[in-house]
């Protein structure tokens, strides 16, 4: 299985296929499995790597760096070390603020952002960080458990729901720091000036992170669009795999730098 050392720990990832470079990127908790049906779509004509960020899949779980400063540090590394020529870093929940951060941290790296159902702004939507961290020291599966449904459009497979439970609970609890910094994260007032091309891709499901983030995140950046996942909730890609990886071939067609005419 293919490991990398970075930034002092060590990162698990897939890299299949040639052609332009996508980076995908998980969300809390899950791994990189979560993007299954895309490697099978994309890997036919993209270089297209899967990460377990630290702390989460069969990635190290270390104590410190579990921040989204230190997590996009390690993809800035990992990017270098595996020679990726700027990909579009595709991000699901937080793994969307992983690849907005990258945008406005090491814009040179990267071709631009695909921010899935990212939570942007938490503070203003008055999750209850205190009491989740709380309930998670106090009776992690069950709390897990009980969240993780919300996430999921009525009428998701069972199977599916479990299956997501299950990669959070095996990976480490120092992912619960990232909480703490969510009271005061909020891209806002720096995406106007993002020189990187981002769009956003939706569930219209979402009950975890509304519509209305997106859309405004949007509003502040010069080209971005919302691509909404009808019948979806917080994890179209894996939710609606054959709207998802449409609009996502849609988006990356708008991101592609344009052809010099030929004479």
């Amino acid at each position: 299985m293919p490991h990398l050392d970075v930034n002092d720990t060590t990162y698990y990832y897939e890299d299949e296929g040639t052609g332009p470079a996508l980076l995908f990127l998980h969300g809390w908790g899950t791994s990189g499995r979560t993007w299954g049906a895309q490697q099978a779509e994309f890997a036919r004509d993209h270089r297209v790597v899967t990460v377990d960020w630290r702390g989460c899949g069969r990635s190290a779980r270390p104590v410190r760096g579990n921040s989204t400063a230190g997590v996009a540090s390690d993809l800035a590394a990992l990017i270098g070390a595996l020679r990726l020529d700027r990909p579009v870093a595709v991000g699901s929940s937080i793994g969307g603020s992983f690849a907005t951060e990258l945008g406005v941290r090491r814009p040179e790296l990267i071709g631009g952002v695909v921010s899935v159902d990212g939570p942007a702004y938490w503070p203003s939507m008055g999750m209850p960080i205190a009491e989740l961290t709380g309930d998670l020291r106090r009776d992690r599966a069950g709390t897990v458990a009980g969240w993780v449904q919300g996430w999921y459009a009525p009428g998701t497979s069972p199977a599916l729901v479990d299956w997501t439970v299950r990669q959070i609970l095996d990976s480490g609890v120092h992912i619960d720091q990232h909480f703490a910094e969510a009271r005061g994260y909020d891209p806002r007032p720096v995406l106007p000036g993002l020189r990187v091309p981002i769009h956003y891709i939706h569930g219209e499901l979402d009950t975890e992170i509304p519509l209305e983030v997106p859309r405004a995140c949007a509003a502040r950046t010069p080209g971005a669009e919302v691509d909404v996942i009808a019948g979806s909730g917080h994890l179209p890609h894996q939710e609606r795999p054959d709207a998802f990886n449409a609009a996502l071939r849609a988006a990356l067609a708008r991101m592609a730098p344009a052809t010099p005419a030929t004479a």
